[in-house]
């Protein structure tokens, strides 16, 4: 398919979204952690807003690129497939979300290359990365990123209902971005919000892959719950969407 005068498909457009998504998102994580970065210590409001941004950005470009969906998260295709009942853009869309998150994260790796080395505390190298729990306890951060992701794809269907008269596609790519801000200003304090399964997979992947050294642990005895959470609360989602 053609787009504005670029090649694209629905894989190359969930690819490309997922990859800017994690390049932006995490990026500005790294910017305010690692050290001698001159927005270290910009705080969680820069980290919410900066996520916010890169949502909105990533769906453009997704769209530009051939995916008119721009899900850019496994959890939001899992929910509109059980809506939908065709659950046939699971097979290309998830690997490519990960695809795209491991690849922009590598990228946001070499962005800040100078800064790892300077940086001594493996946590806050990991959490450039991926997301862990402020307090470690499974059945309260897998509440916490079920009801976040819920309230991710219940955002997401109203914001785009039909029932709602004289708003544009355009428009509501950036509520949905207001809607991930929202999101982590409330919510994310808990467990960071993954609410998006590639969005932890891939950067943790690419964490336990890259030399980084004095890196730590990848922390893969949590990597299940920022996957498993996140899918569950969109299931539960894509359920009442369906039937109510």
């Amino acid at each position: 398919m053609v787009y504005g005068g670029m090649m694209g498909s629905p894989i190359l457009g969930e690819f490309l979204g997922t990859f800017v998504l994690i390049l932006l998102g995490n990026g500005v994580v790294a910017g305010v952690l690692l050290e001698r970065s001159k927005s270290k210590d910009g705080g969680w409001i820069v980290i919410t807003a900066g996520w916010a941004f890169a949502v909105m950005i990533g769906v453009f470009v997704s769209n530009a690129f051939g995916s008119l969906d721009a899900h850019l998260n496994p959890a939001v295709t899992l929910a509109f497939s059980i809506q939908s009942g065709d659950y046939t853009k699971l097979i290309y869309y998830i690997p490519a979300q990960i695809a795209g998150a491991f690849l922009g994260a590598v990228f946001n790796y070499l962005h800040y290359l100078p800064h790892w080395k300077e940086t001594k505390d493996p946590g806050k190298i990991l959490a450039v990365f991926s997301t862990e729990p402020a307090i470690s306890h499974n059945v309260y951060n897998f509440f916490s990123e079920f009801l976040g992701t819920f309230l991710l794809i219940l955002g997401i269907v109203s914001i785009f209902s039909p029932k709602i008269q004289g708003l544009s596609a355009h428009f509501g790519t950036f509520l949905v971005g207001i809607l991930v801000w929202s999101i982590g200003l409330s919510m994310g304090g808990t467990t960071g919000y993954a609410i998006n399964p590639a969005r932890d997979l891939g950067p943790r992947l690419a964490h336990f892959i890259l030399p980084i050294a004095g890196k730590g642990t990848s922390n893969w005895k949590y990597a299940w719950l920022p996957v498993i959470a996140p899918l569950s609360g969109a299931a539960f989602a894509g359920i009442l969407i369906r039937f109510l």
